[in-house]
């Protein structure tokens, strides 16, 4: 296994900002999707950071690949009542991920956005945030599925120019 690219110190978020404010004071954003995956990197973040204020993020597809197709061939559903829905269940799948977050110690607030790709939306609204760090669990892909299917966490990780937080799945015996 290669080095690791992004560290996560405590001093990293306990520090002074170059514009002079403490880190500490920042929100930390944590990526939810309702999985099993997103809701340990909640407990995790708990763990690691204590209490403190988080904006806890959903980001859905603007339109599934399915949804596209309808789209396009469905004169009668218009791709923007699709959007809705999707915009809907993100800000659901957020309002769940945020109760989470409360109950793990965090000051969390849920926000949902619809962009692809996934991880330019997060990247961007922690920049708009001012995030002290992202939070982000990891399906602990490997090989050629991490290829094929791609991986979030190493695109967040490579393009946020910030802490970030990569919870692993749960160890499996070797």
């Amino acid at each position: 296994m290669g080095g690791c690219s992004v560290g996560l110190r405590s001093e990293d978020l306990e520090g002074t900002r170059a514009e002079g404010g403490p880190m500490n004071k920042a929100p930390i954003l944590i990526c939810y999707d309702g999985s099993d995956d997103a809701q340990r990197a909640i407990d995790t973040a708990a763990d690691l950071f204590g209490p403190r204020r988080a904006i806890v993020l959903d980001v859905g597809p603007v339109l599934t690949t399915a949804e596209s197709l309808a789209a396009v061939t469905s004169p009668v559903t218009p791709g923007a009542a699709f959007e809705d829905l999707n915009e809907d269940d993100a800000r659901q799948r957020a309002r769940v991920g945020a109760e989470h977050a409360r109950h793990a110690g965090f000051d969390a607030d849920a926000r949902a956005e619809l962009a692809e790709p996934t991880w330019e939306s997060i990247v961007d609204v922690a920049d708009e945030i001012d995030a002290a760090a992202i939070v982000i669990g990891s399906r602990g892909l490997s090989g050629l599925k991490e290829v094929v299917e791609g991986s979030l966490s190493h695109e967040v990780a490579e393009h946020a120019g910030r802490p970030v937080l990569i919870a692993p799945p749960p160890h499996r015996g070797r």
